[in-house]
């Protein structure tokens, strides 16, 4: 993902608001498939840790995006925005490359 997506992938998340939030048990199983199935619907998603979370954000968000195959685009104190593109009918169209 090039610098340009990514930003435009961040001005798309300014208005989101967190769909999930990681607690005290931080990464079930249960809540990752959770957040596998919201990407059927949604291509992209916000994510709150809470206080009570003694995990990092960036290793937490690295593990939801190895286990449901999306792509991190940022993840800013204690909220993280996760990207996966929907591969039969894409909503979010990103820019192009350049050559």
């Amino acid at each position: 993902m090039t610098s340009k997506q990514r930003a435009y992938l961040k001005s798309l998340a300014s208005t989101l608001n967190p769909i999930f939030q990681v607690g005290k048990s931080s990464l079930t199983p249960e809540f990752v498939t959770a957040i596998d199935e919201a990407f059927n619907t949604k291509e992209l998603l916000k994510i709150t840790v809470l206080k009570n979370c003694l995990d990092d954000p960036n290793e937490i968000a690295q593990t939801i995006a190895e286990r449901t195959h999306s792509q991190v685009v940022q993840v800013i104190g204690k909220k993280i925005v996760l990207y996966k593109p929907d591969k039969k009918n894409p909503k979010i169209i990103l820019p192009k490359e350049k050559d």
